[in-house]
C-alpha cells in the first residue's frame, strides 16, 4: 500500500520531470542552418533551422497520421480533415485564416501523404508570430461543425474528379494498388466517391481527436526564426488551448514494423478514351529506413532521373516514343516501390514497355557503367542541395524528418552518404530490386489484342 507521503513524492518527481528538454543538432556553420530540437511537457517536439540571412520563414506542423492510418471505411478522412482544419475554429472564421496570411502577402496550404500530414505556412519573417499562431489555431482549435463537412464534401468530390480526369495522376495511385492491393497503403489517399460521402463530422471528428494529440505532431520553422521564441510562442498556444492533457506524455516514436510485398506479375488495365496511354511498370523498392537507399537513389538517377538517363535516351532521345518518361522510388516505414512511368500513344505502348523491361533487366545482371555512376552522383548531389534553397524545403526536410526518422542529419552528411557510394553497392541493389518480377498499371484506349498483349511485359 502506497503511502500519502509517497504519492505527493511521487507527484512531484513527474512534474519534476516535465521541463521543456532542449538541444542543438546541427551546428551551423559555413552557410548550413543551426537546427535545435526542444520536447515540451506534453509530448510536443519543436524543430528549427535558423538562417539569419534570409529574410522570409516557413512555419508547419506535421501530423503522425495519414491514409494508411485509415480503415477500409475511413479512407480518405485524413484527406478531408486536412480541408476541414482550414474551415474555421473558435477564434477565427475560414476568411479569417486565409485573410490574416493573405494580408502579409504569405502562403498557406496543406498536404496528406499516405504517412503524415502536413500544414504550413510561409511569411516574411516578422510576420512568423502572426503565423504561428494562425497555422496551432487550425491544428489545436479546429470546429468540425456538421455545415462544414457537407461543404467541403463537395470540394473533395470535385478534387477526386479533377484527379480521376489527369490520367497520367491516376495511373500512380492504380500502380499503389496493383503494388498493394486492397489494403491502406494501396487506397487512393483522396479516398473514393463511395467513402467520402459515408463520411460524417462525428466520425471525422473522432479521427481529429485520436491522431491530433501533441504526441502525434512535430513543430518545424525554418528560415530568420529564433529558436527560443518559436517555443514560447508554440507553447503558449497549445496552452492557450488545453492541447497538453498529460505533462510526462512522451513523443509517438517513428513508424517501424516489417511488411513483405510479395506482389508479381500483376496487370491492371483502366480503359479510357485518352490520347495516350499512361504506363507504370515496377517492382517493391526500398523501405525509407534502408541503408541502401543511398545506393537506390544513385540508380534511380542514372536510370530515370533526367535527360541523360538511360531511359530518356532510349524511349524518347533515340526513338521519340514518349515526351514524359522516367523512374522513381517511393519509401515507406516498412516497404516502397520502384516505378518507371512513360506516356505514349496507344500504338506504341508495347515497343515502349519492352524497352523499359530491356532495360531494367539489362542493369539487374550487367550493372550501371563507372561513368554512369558517377554522373548520377554528381546529378543527385546537386540536386539535393538547390532542392533545399528555399525556406519551406527546409522546413519540410526538417520536420519530415524528425516525423519519419526520429533525427536530424546534416547537409553535409547527406551529401557525404551520397558520394560514398560505390559501383559495388548500386549493382548489389540494382541485382536485388530490379531483379524481382515486375508489375504493370495501365490507363489508355486500349484495344482488347493490345491489352491481352500487356502480360508480356511482366512475364
Amino acid at each position: 500500500m502506497t503511502s500519502r507521503g509517497s504519492k505527493a513524492t511521487a507527484r512531484t518527481s513527474s512534474e519534476a520531470r516535465a521541463v521543456a528538454r532542449t538541444q542543438t543538432l546541427i551546428k551551423g556553420e559555413h552557410g548550413i542552418g543551426t537546427v535545435r530540437k526542444t520536447t515540451l511537457p506534453g509530448g510536443l517536439r519543436i524543430v528549427t533551422e535558423t538562417l539569419p540571412s534570409v529574410r522570409s520563414a516557413t512555419f508547419g506542423i506535421w501530423a503522425h497520421v495519414g491514409s494508411r492510418d485509415e480503415t477500409p471505411a475511413l479512407n480518405g478522412a485524413t484527406h478531408y480533415l486536412e480541408h476541414l482544419l482550414f474551415k474555421g475554429t473558435r477564434k477565427r472564421s475560414a476568411l479569417d485564416i486565409s485573410s490574416a496570411i493573405d494580408a502579409v502577402g504569405g502562403e498557406m496550404n496543406a498536404f496528406t501523404a499516405k504517412e503524415y500530414t502536413c500544414y504550413y505556412a510561409r511569411v516574411l519573417d516578422t510576420d512568423l508570430p502572426l503565423a504561428i499562431d494562425v497555422v496551432c489555431d487550425m491544428l489545436t482549435g479546429s470546429l468540425i461543425r456538421e455545415e462544414d463537412v457537407d461543404v467541403e464534401r463537395g470540394a473533395i468530390l470535385e478534387e477526386i474528379a479533377m484527379t480521376e480526369d489527369d490520367a497520367g495522376d491516376c495511373v500512380h495511385d492504380l500502380f499503389a494498388h496493383t503494388m498493394f492491393g486492397d489494403n491502406a497503403l494501396g487506397r487512393p489517399v483522396l479516398g473514393t466517391v463511395d467513402t467520402v460521402n459515408a463520411l460524417t463530422a462525428d466520425r471525422i471528428r473522432r479521427f481529429y481527436k485520436k491522431h491530433y494529440d501533441p504526441t502525434h505532431l512535430v513543430v518545424a520553422a525554418a528560415g530568420n526564426v529564433d529558436h527560443n521564441k518559436v517555443v514560447r510562442q508554440v507553447r503558449a498556444a497549445f496552452e492557450k488551448a488545453g492541447a497538453f492533457r498529460d505533462p510526462v506524455a512522451v513523443p509517438i516514436a517513428p513508424r517501424d514494423g516489417r511488411r513483405t510485398i510479395r506482389t508479381a506479375g500483376r496487370v491492371e488495365l483502366i480503359g479510357r478514351k485518352t490520347e495516350q496511354a499512361h504506363v507504370i511498370l515496377g517492382m517493391p523498392g526500398l523501405a525509407r529506413t534502408d541503408d541502401r537507399r543511398w545506393a537506390m537513389g544513385v540508380l534511380n538517377t542514372a536510370l530515370g532521373g533526367g535527360m541523360s538517363s538511360r531511359l530518356f535516351q532510349e524511349v524518347r532521345e533515340k526513338r521519340g516514343m514518349a515526351y514524359s518518361v522516367y523512374s522513381y522510388t517511393s519509401g515507406f516505414a516498412d516497404c516502397g516501390l520502384f516505378g518507371v512511368y512513360a506516356g505514349c500513344r496507344p500504338s506504341q505502348v508495347h515497343d515502349v514497355l519492352k524497352i523499359c523491361r530491356d532495360e531494367l533487366d539489362h542493369v539487374a545482371e550487367h550493372g550501371l557503367t563507372d561513368d554512369e555512376i558517377a554522373r548520377a552522383i554528381g546529378q543527385l548531389r546537386g540536386s539535393t542541395v538547390l532542392g533545399l534553397e528555399d525556406t519551406g524545403a527546409l522546413m519540410n526536410r526538417i520536420g519530415k524528418s524528425e516525423l519519419c526518422w526520429g533525427e536530424q542529419m546534416s547537409v553535409d552528411d547527406m551529401l557525404g552518404r551520397i558520394a560514398s557510394v560505390t559501383p559495388d553497392d548500386v549493382r548489389a541493389v540494382a541485382r536485388d530490386v530490379l531483379g524481382r518480377r515486375p508489375s504493370l498499371s495501365v490507363i489508355g484506349p486500349l484495344k482488347d489484342k493490345q491489352a491481352s498483349r500487356l502480360h508480356d511485359a511482366v512475364a
